[in-house]
């Protein structure tokens, strides 16, 4: 295989496909089933993906309004923490197929091959059919991609959408007319307004690298260039925020907005989702990386890689290739920088000349990948490992034309550009041995193997030019092993991320264990040697000395604490918040009954005061109305006191499960405000504790819950 860059022949010149190029058509398929095969594999072992978004896509089946505006409960108390497209395919295929856990992701892995598919697509009219290939089959490879195409999490959608947003601006200015060139402007415009209708914000990070790229990459007149990016603008505004202005200006009873201070969409958009996540505040852990901070309970801290970005490791430029997220993206992102770096020398030495498409391109992949990753990089809030996978198509795209470029030079009579290509395999192999030595325990044979397999790459390209007769076999011989060396690690990552076929929750993360808790080192925590952070009042855990976090029996949802490199605790990447697999315990079950028989004839049959992630359990095991309250965190002003005591005056509301200390069953320190805390004053003035004999809970009294699973306190409410 070469990988030239020839480019694709004119619309309607040829209508039959020549033998030796039909290959590239079954290349294709071939990467399609591969990707199908990566995202699809024992998806319905029993896995629900992020719980958070599982019960709320249950929820959504129970009515329109529900569906319209993603709620979290089936009786509508709140949303998500995001508009609900990425949720919408997934509700759709559970109202087709019922509740399953393949039915919760096979949107998921449709999106995903669509994704390089469509890449393919995009990067064909670009670069050319082979180039476009390569790139399909990075995309497919890229491990983070393929663990979150395995995952319910919004962002697998939010790629798909960005890169349709690619393959309408390639077509635009590539377009040999203004109408023409104009409407796939605009096209671009909307698909990019539909990403953000999945993930708020964050598809925003890929307009002024399109916007630049139009600008300098079309043949029009610099005012009709201006006039059509105005238009796209309007475009982009209207697809981005008629959501936002449905939800607020709905004329009906309608959730809450999850994540908002108001209730509002516009404020979660420019809050919570928005500026707080580049800057910190607004509920994401404040700014700063580790020590003392204002919003959280006073003498609590966070070790040093989990404050800023909320285990996505220490802001700088540093943040994509550490320990953290190395392993999921940066793979061939050393690569691409390379690539970039070389592009514009040539483009400042050639005088901007070109063809202008072309050049547009760059400027569009190069922008992507650059904004993205300063971003990314810098970003204060939260800010998880695995929405790295935007950065995916990108690398894709910029790695696979750069091999071609550097393939060309090699192949030419430059005196000293010929070496890009050895250069950039023996950079590309330095930095998997790098990667894939961290942790030697997860497949560290990969280092050794593509050491050699670089090395003698290297070598045969060096020696196949050095000769004096050129020999093209030996030199093409060596480009194959380039490309398997340059692929060989990532590609085993995601096969053995794909082959346990394990529930990746809500932090997807391919690798060794521990690989979605962004910063955690050896032993536990970031910084630390195993050991919980310290809080005020606690033993070595959480305020009050709770250690465990909401949802599991002993740990992190659905179990113990992950287990982290080094560690001896449960799981693998991922299997962190939100790891449930949706089956109550025989607790929980026991409350739940006790609930329904004696809740009359109350529309709601539990409240569950604490975080989602303790709810979520109880809304997908069960068919009865349970509602969480406050939120994913537990901190929003949902149901209010007031909803509450309407709620206990008519009837409708009877039992609250809570802890036996008045605290709420779950939630993260310092992001429950004062909202949670007179929820939990109105249970105490207004609620009674069930005995525990009751429903056959533990009868042991004075004994300090230590965790939620523990810490279940049913309460009967009065008006």
């Amino acid at each position: 295989m070469t990988v030239a860059a020839d480019q694709a022949a004119p619309a309607g010149s040829v209508t039959t496909t020549p033998a030796r190029t039909r290959w590239r058509g079954w290349a294709l398929a071939g990467i399609c089933v591969a990707a199908a095969v990566l995202y699809a594999w024992r998806i319905g072992a029993g896995q629900l993906g992020n719980t958070y978004y599982s019960a709320a896509v249950k929820s959504m089946t129970d009515s329109f309004t529900n569906f319209l505006f993603g709620s979290f409960d089936p009786y509508g108390v709140f949303t998500v923490d995001k508009p609900p497209m990425s949720l919408w395919p997934q509700a759709l295929s559970v109202l087709a197929f019922g509740f399953h856990g393949w039915a919760l992701l096979l949107p998921q892995v449709i999106e995903g091959v669509a994704a390089v598919f469509l890449l393919h697509r995009t990067v064909r009219h670009w670069a050319g059919e082979n180039v476009a290939l390569l790139a399909a089959l990075i995309l497919t490879l890229t491990p983070i991609t393929v663990a979150i195409n395995r995952d319910n999490n919004p962002d697998t959608l939010l790629v798909l959408l960005l890169i349709a947003a690619a393959y309408a601006f390639t077509r635009s200015v590539k377009a040999d007319t203004s109408r023409t060139r104009t409407r796939w402007l605009l096209w671009c415009a909307f698909f990019v307004g539909c990403g953000f209708v999945t993930k708020m914000m964050q598809a925003w990070i890929v307009v002024p690298g399109f916007a630049l790229a139009y600008l300098v990459g079309t043949r029009a007149a610099v005012k009709r260039r201006i006039v059509d990016l105005l238009g796209a603008g309007v475009v982009l505004f209207a697809s981005s925020f008629w959501w936002a202005a449905l939800h607020d200006w709905w004329p009906g009873s309608k959730p809450y907005m999850g994540g908002s201070t108001d209730g509002t969409a516009w404020n979660l958009i420019f809050g919570y989702n928005g500026f707080g996540r580049i800057f910190g505040g607004e509920g994401n852990l404040g700014p700063g990386g580790g020590g003392a901070r204002p919003d959280l309970p006073e003498g609590m801290s966070l070790p040093s890689g989990m404050g800023g970005g909320m285990f996505g490791g220490d802001t700088g430029l540093g943040r994509l290739f550490g320990s953290s997220v190395g392993g999921q993206i940066s793979w061939l992102l050393p690569l691409s920088l390379v690539v970039l770096v070389v592009v514009a020398i040539q483009g400042v030495r050639a005088k901007g000349s070109g063809d202008p498409a072309s050049r547009a391109g760059w400027f569009a992949w190069g922008g992507w990948l650059l904004v993205t990753g300063v971003v990314f990089s810098y970003a204060q809030g939260i800010w998880h490992p695995y929405y790295t996978t935007m950065l995916a198509p990108a690398i894709a795209a910029i790695s696979a034309a750069g091999l071609a470029r550097f393939w060309r030079a090699y192949r030419g009579d430059g005196v000293a550009s010929w070496l890009l290509l050895p250069g950039a395999v023996a950079l590309t192999t330095v930095w998997a041995f790098v990667l894939a030595g961290r942790d030697p325990s997860w497949h560290g044979w990969t280092r050794w193997a593509v050491l050699v397999a670089g090395v003698v790459t290297v070598a045969a390209l060096l020696g196949a030019r050095l000769v004096e007769t050129r020999r093209p076999l030996v030199s093409r011989v060596a480009l194959v092993f380039g490309l398997v060396t340059v692929l060989l690690v990532p590609a085993v990552w995601s096969t053995a991320t794909a082959a346990t076929g394990e529930n990746l929750g809500a932090m997807p993360a391919a690798g060794p264990s521990g690989g979605g808790f962004g910063g955690m080192r050896p032993g536990g925590f970031p910084g630390g040697s195993g050991d919980l952070p310290q809080f005020p009042g606690g033993t070595g855990g959480f305020p009050g000395g709770m250690s465990q976090l909401p949802g599991g029996t002993g740990g992190f949802p659905g179990g113990d604490l992950p287990e982290m490199p080094g560690g001896s605790g449960r799981g693998r990447a991922g299997g962190g918040f939100g790891a449930v697999d949706g089956k109550l315990t025989d607790e929980q079950r026991r409350i739940l009954d006790y609930a329904r028989q004696h809740k009359g004839n109350a529309e709601i049959t539990l409240a569950v005061d604490g975080s989602a992630t303790m709810a979520a359990g109880f809304i997908i095991g069960s068919d009865e109305t349970v509602i969480g309250m406050g939120g994913f965190s537990g901190g929003d002003d949902s149901p209010s006191v007031d909803q509450l005591q309407q709620w206990a005056a008519e009837g409708k509301l009877k039992f609250v499960l809570g802890t036996e200390s008045g605290g709420r069953a779950g939630g993260m320190p310092g992001m429950n405000g004062g909202a949670g805390q007179q929820r939990q004053q109105w249970i105490a003035r207004h609620c009674t504790k069930v005995d525990p004999a009751a429903y056959g809970g533990p009868q042991q009294q004075g004994q300090q819950p230590v965790g939620p699973t523990e810490a279940q306190t049913l309460y009967e409410c009065h008006s």
